[in-house]
């Protein structure tokens, strides 16, 4: 499987990333690419979901291959308090994470 490179340019640029997912669509703020069980994954924060902001700001895992129609949006995010990039899931598995 090849990656998504809209997924590394919305972590190197801090920029959101639409996509449909479980047939919704969503907005991610992308903060951290890596492997689990030799697949890629993203963690993110969902902005939006089918147009509505969600009840709680909240970091999710994303597989790669279940991201459809992956777009980069011309809108920059901050990185969330709720992103530890030190957190022991990531040690020895990450592709690139958002600076600071």
């Amino acid at each position: 499987m090849l990656p998504n490179k809209e997924f590394f340019e919305g972590v190197a640029l801090k920029k959101c990333v639409t996509a449909t997912y479980n047939k919704m669509r969503v907005t991610l703020a992308p903060h951290i690419l890596y492997t689990r069980h030799d697949e890629m994954h993203v963690d993110a924060v969902t902005i939006e979901r089918e147009g509505q902001p969600p009840r709680e700001l909240k970091l999710g895992t994303f597989k790669l291959s279940g991201l459809k129609d992956v777009i980069v949006e011309d809108q920059h995010f901050e990185t969330s308090e709720l992103f530890d990039a030190d957190a022991e899931k990531y040690q020895g598995t990450t592709l690139m994470t958002v600076e600071a």
